[in-house]
């Protein structure tokens, strides 16, 4: 089956390179991109020093993650009857209609809900009174949809244990639907949050993947092997592009959906712990935000001078092309990192 899986993720690179340039001249036809104005963090607040290193970057197109979206979902719509006339899916865990329901279902509700994040901020309608999401709002939608893929894991998947890395699996029972729910949510926000250099969470998402597809051959389970292969394929073409200087950027249609399914891949697998340190860039992102504003908050001052730490490296004086090669460096080994703990685990 390796072969095959091969095969799919070349044929998805060859469909979305073809695609890519078309894509990216519509988004400058619909001016769905970055204008020349202040940009704001996720609390609403301007953010000068990310302007002082990206000002230059007014202009590009941001929705790449929408592309990536319609083609994995349309060459596995188009692949799925063939596969599986030919026999050729095998889940010996779970029921496969049940499983790809999950899977798309957050690649789909999660982008969406990113793609309304993205109109609402890029064609200006918080100056129209136009409803928007404020981090409250987008909490709220992203924790109903977090708990509805739970309460699908649960139900239909029957998935209600963890594996801890060298200790083996933990029944939780119920208990496992606010445990999914959190780790949903929080990787659809690690993954926004990496998301502000060319090339660093796209080419992060990459190396992780490939660790996940690994773990999906390893565990005899086709319909993610499939969907992995094919998500991975887009994301190379993609990410052709986006590296420094990006001519297109992913977008929250991308981030969200990305990182909500990214957690959903590694409870499937049984592997979410696996996924903290196969993810570990992210939660180092994420963490040296929180430290941040924990510490304005109770202390009153700032710990670094900016957050997050790839913003703060470039505040030190890296280049951005050197802050992204190292973290896709540090994630390769974090990847391997992770793939041996799942693997004793395994074992």
């Amino acid at each position: 089956m390796t072969h095959l899986y091969l095969g799919l993720l070349l044929f998805s690179f060859t469909i979305t390179g073809v695609l890519v340039v078309p894509f990216i001249n519509l988004l400058y036809r619909l001016r769905f991109q970055r204008q020349n104005q202040k940009t704001l963090d996720f609390q609403n607040r301007p953010t000068p020093i990310f302007d002082q290193f990206h000002h230059q970057k007014a202009g590009t197109p941001v929705g790449g993650g929408l592309l990536i979206i319609l083609v994995v979902c349309l060459l596995y719509l188009l692949l799925f009857p063939i596969l599986n006339y030919l026999h050729l899916f095998e889940a010996p865990n779970f029921p496969i209609r049940a499983e790809l329901n999950l899977l798309f279902f957050t690649f789909i509700s999660f982008g969406l809900l990113g793609l309304y994040d993205d109109i609402y901020k890029f064609f200006g309608f918080s100056q129209t009174g136009f409803f928007g999401l404020r981090l409250r709002h987008k909490l709220t939608l992203q924790t109903i949809l977090a708990v509805t893929i739970s309460l699908l894991l649960y139900f239909q998947l029957h998935i209600d244990f963890l594996y801890i890395p060298l200790l083996g699996p933990i029944l939780l029972g119920p208990f496992i639907i606010p445990i999914s729910t959190l780790f949903i949510v929080l990787f659809a926000n690690f993954f926004n949050i990496t998301d502000g250099l060319d090339g660093l969470s796209s080419g992060l998402l990459t190396i992780a993947l490939f660790a996940f597809w690994i773990l999906a051959g390893n565990s005899l389970d086709s319909p993610i092997s499939v969907f992995l292969g094919l998500w991975i394929g887009s994301l190379i073409a993609f990410l052709y592009f986006n590296i420094y200087p990006a001519r297109i950027w992913l977008g929250d249609v991308g981030s969200m959906s990305f990182g909500a399914t990214f957690a959903v891949v590694g409870l499937i697998l049984g592997k979410i712990f696996v996924l903290l340190v196969i993810g570990g860039v992210f939660v180092v992102e994420v963490a040296s935000s929180l430290f941040q504003l924990t510490a304005k908050k109770y202390w009153g001052k700032k710990i670094m001078a900016v957050a997050p730490l790839h913003l703060w490296l470039q505040y030190k004086g890296w280049p951005e092309p050197k802050v992204v090669m190292r973290a896709w460096l540090i994630g390769i080994m974090l990847s391997a990192l992770g793939l041996w703990m799942a693997l004793i685990t395994h074992q």
